[in-house]
């Protein structure tokens, strides 16, 4: 599959609209968006929907919720404004931010091999695996990413097996597979060892939290984000944020914006650029993999942060839109999902 050639997009913040660091600023759905919605929440083809927001410039213009939270140990609860959910992977487009703080500031060279301890023998294979690769998929570790089949993933023994208690050494002891950029494999354990070259930099456990903190939730208000770490003290940021809705719009909005976050460049713009290129073709879903995010190839420039069971955040900088929708979702309804996005757009696109 060619890749597609994209020129990568963004969308500024409209005069006059107020950044939603504390509050976001409202604007007008219309009765074709809202018949939309009506189908996402009520059809039984994209499963169960349990919170959605379409942000179009800078104004929430559609929010909704539905369902129950289950807990293992109380009553379920109607899931609300206020509820914070899981990203699933949607987090790994979290972790390209805080690679891109530590490349803008020549921390770290996505052009160079990884520091990873164990891959430090010059004579190990893996010790030309750059974080270029790493980022794109393309490490050419053997990892199967598989979420059903317990005695064959890797990513169930990482996540809630033996892994558990360190996960990012888990995913480095793999042996290579493949040579190094050469093949594209998608992996949470890739996204667990940059996760630890973070750490590398920032500090393990309270002072990696206190970076995120402080580059990323702090800024934009995102004051319901709780990333989960791991024994070790790295952010399991393959799978593991708790925020509502409206806090990963706001993440959404700061890529929309390239970086910029009422007048602080959180991140470069050039670095934004970077999610959305693409690096590799996805032939499970059909879509394309860039740095820790997925994209469509469309005239629009949609590009997303893409999590298990159907959590999305979808970025339009066409549109200047970002739509967040959160889920309980089997993998066999994403096409009917990706049929509904793709007929929002055309619909914002009137």
């Amino acid at each position: 599959m060619q890749l597609p050639l994209v020129t990568p997009q963004w969308a500024d913040q409209p005069a006059g609209v107020p950044w939603p660091s504390a509050t976001w600023p409202r604007g007008a759905s219309t009765p074709e968006i809202e018949s939309l919605v009506d189908e996402l929440f009520e059809s039984e083809q994209v499963s169960t929907t349990n919170a959605l927001v379409i942000v179009r410039g800078g104004e929430i213009v559609c929010e909704r919720y539905g369902g129950a939270k289950i807990y293992f140990d109380r009553d379920p609860e109607p899931i609300v404004q206020s509820t914070p959910l899981l990203s699933w992977s949607v987090a790994k487009s979290m972790i390209h931010f805080f690679v891109g703080t530590l490349v803008d500031e020549h921390r770290l060279d996505p052009t160079v091999r990884a520091e990873i301890a164990e891959w430090s023998d010059p004579s190990d294979p893996r010790h030309a695996i750059r974080l270029m690769d790493l980022l794109a998929m393309r490490d050419g570790l053997d990892f199967l990413e598989d979420y059903v089949n317990d005695t064959a993933s890797n990513c169930i023994e990482m996540l809630f097996g033996d892994g558990a208690a360190n996960t990012s050494a888990y995913a480095a002891s793999r042996p290579l597979k493949h040579e190094p950029n050469t093949l594209y494999n998608y992996s949470s354990g890739t996204t667990n060892i940059i996760s630890r070259l973070i750490a590398q930099h920032v500090g393990f456990a309270d002072q990696y939290l206190d970076y995120m903190n402080d580059r990323l939730f702090g800024p934009l208000g995102m004051s319901t984000a709780k990333p989960g770490f791991d024994p070790a003290g790295v952010f399991i940021g393959s799978t593991f944020v708790h925020a509502t809705a409206q806090d990963f719009a706001r993440f959404g909005l700061l890529y929309l914006r390239g970086g910029l976050w009422d007048g602080r460049q959180l991140v470069s713009r050039d670095w934004t650029a970077t999610a959305q290129i693409p690096h590799s073709f996805d032939s499970d879903s059909g879509t394309f993999y860039s740095w820790q995010w997925w994209l469509g190839g469309d005239r629009y420039g949609t590009y997303w942060a893409n999590g298990y069971e159907g959590q999305r955040i979808f970025v339009i900088p066409a549109l200047d839109t970002v739509v967040v929708r959160l889920a309980k979702m089997p993998v066999e309804k994403a096409p009917a999902l990706a049929n509904w996005r793709d007929r929002l757009i055309g619909e914002l696109a009137r």
